[in-house]
Parts: C-alpha cells; structure tokens; sequence
C-alpha cells in the first residue's frame, strides 16, 4: 500500500478540508485529491464525501481510519531501524489547530536542525501506550484530569496553561461583551460535539461544568470545526468554548465573535509527556524551548 497515500488521507482527515491538508504536506491540492483518489481505487472504496465545507469521513473511511495511522505507525518503526541516530522525534499535537501545534512549529523554526515527525492520537490514554511502545517520543496532554493519572514511568512538565474564550454568533446575548464571567454564563448553552467520551479534555470540561454550574452539551454526530462554526453562527441560543490559540477561519459572514472569559479565567492545562527511559537527543532540546519562558 502507498503510504504517501496513506499519510495524505490521516492528513486529510486531520485538517478537514484538502486544501488545509495540502498546506501541512505542503504539497498543492491536487496532488492530495490524486492521491486520495488512488487510496480509495486500491481500497474498492469511498473514503470521504465531499462536501463544499471539506471532506467528510464515510463508514468505510472510518473503519479504514485507525489502520491507516497503525500503518503509519509501522513505516515509521521500520525507517528508524534502518537509520539509527538519525530517527526524527515523533511527537503527537492531538490536532493541527490547537496550541500545541503551534508550539511545535514555533520548535522547528527554533531549531530546523532536529527531524520531526508529528502524529494525532485520540486521547491520553492512547498516547501513553504509544509512549510505552516507542511509536512516539513525546505528547501534549491535559495530566491529572479525573480518571486519567499518569502511570509512574510517564513523566511531565506544564508547558501551557491556555485561557478559555466563548465564541458566540452575532445574534447571541453575549456577543456584544467585551468579556464574560464564568457565573454569568450559567443558564447558556455551551455546544462541544467533540467532546469524546473518556478522553481527558471530556474530563476537564466535566469538571469546569460541575464547579461553575454550566451547561455544556456534547449533543449530535461531530462533523468538525466547520460544521460547529456554521451553528454557532446561525443559532443564537448556542455558544461554544475554545482556546486562546485555537487557529480558526471562518466566513466573514459568519461575524463570529471570540470573547475574553474572566473572574476566573479558565485555563486548560497543557503538559508534554514522554517516557523517562527515552533517550532521544532532542527530547532534551523540546523540554528545554517549551519551559524557557518568553
């Protein structure tokens, strides 16, 4: 199987639309389409549907999902055993969007000399077993969330303690404010369709909700950033959380409105994690950029 075709479709997936996939491979978007579209003839199957928002999963395509990133996975193993001292660090950034891809980035353009390898698994618990079976070196995780504590070999250091913001649509009762406080969002609906179950942001986002008295709700099929944006937008009675350095685009349309949490502000707690019997050269090098300070 092609693996240049396997990494374009989890590339694909990961940024939900095939021109953003084409920026992360830096290839143009009719390389990704070709070779998603070769996939899915080696396959016999569709992957995704194509909508004018992006791309959408099909079953099969989310069947094939998982097998795809093990595949990955497995080259990536077989690569290294061939070319040792030379493996590039393999880290995972849960999402291209978020923070921690951007602190990444800000890494390699810090230090362009060390190789990387960036790979997204679901959850915490995912990310230790890969960090305790040599597939990754290092991951960006919320620690110590209710129900995920850190097997003793697992060591961590905070890196990030990213502030909350309400992203409401102009019709929204909030979206003139200039910021909010936590107990003045109390009786507002706080839409999040991807808070997955049993994972340690579905964690935090539990206990904010319990601590605050708010009403988050994880209702409906997740179709991606897109898909919540258009809601929000379109539906005055919804807000949504995100963070801080959360990258996100939308029509101008849309007038979508990212607003300040305060008194308290919220922070999610973002640590790098690795295995402490893991002696790669520049895992030292990522500690140390991430804990310098600005």
């Amino acid at each position: 199987m092609d693996l240049d075709a396997v990494r374009t479709f989890v590339a694909a997936v990961d940024a939900g639309r095939f021109q953003d996939a084409a920026d992360e491979l830096a290839i143009t978007q009719q390389a990704v389409s070709k070779r998603v579209a070769a996939l899915e003839r080696a396959l016999g199957v569709r992957l995704f549907t194509r909508t004018p928002r992006g791309a959408e999963l099909t079953i099969d395509g989310q069947a094939f999902l998982p097998h795809a990133r093990e595949l990955l996975a497995v080259g990536e193993r077989a690569s290294a055993s061939v070319h040792p001292g030379r493996r590039p660090l393999r880290v995972d950034v849960i999402a291209s969007r978020l923070a921690t891809s951007g602190m990444l980035r800000a890494f390699h353009r810090t230090h362009p000399e060390v190789g990387l390898t960036v790979v997204t698994l679901l959850d915490v618990g995912a990310a230790v077993a890969a960090l305790r079976g040599g597939t990754i070196d290092a991951s960006f995780r919320a620690v110590d969330m209710p129900g995920h504590p850190l097997p003793a070999e697992i060591d961590s250091v905070r890196v990030l303690d990213e502030p909350l913001q309400l992203l409401t649509g102009p019709a929204h009762a909030l979206a003139a404010a200039r910021s909010v406080t936590l107990s003045a969002l109390a009786g507002h609906r706080i839409w999040m369709p991807g808070l997955t179950p049993g994972t340690e942001w579905a964690a935090f986002y539990a206990a904010l909700q319990a601590e605050h008295g708010l009403t988050i709700e994880a209702t409906g099929p997740n179709f991606g950033s897109d898909a919540l944006l258009d809601t929000v937008a379109d539906t005055p009675a919804l807000a949504t959380f995100l963070g801080e350095h959360t990258r996100l685009v939308w029509p101008a349309g849309h007038d979508l409105r990212r607003i300040p949490i305060v008194d308290p502000t919220p922070v999610y707690p973002h640590s790098l994690i690795w295995h402490r019997d893991n002696k790669h050269p520049a895992l030292d090098t990522l500690r140390r950029h991430l804990t310098a300070g600005p």
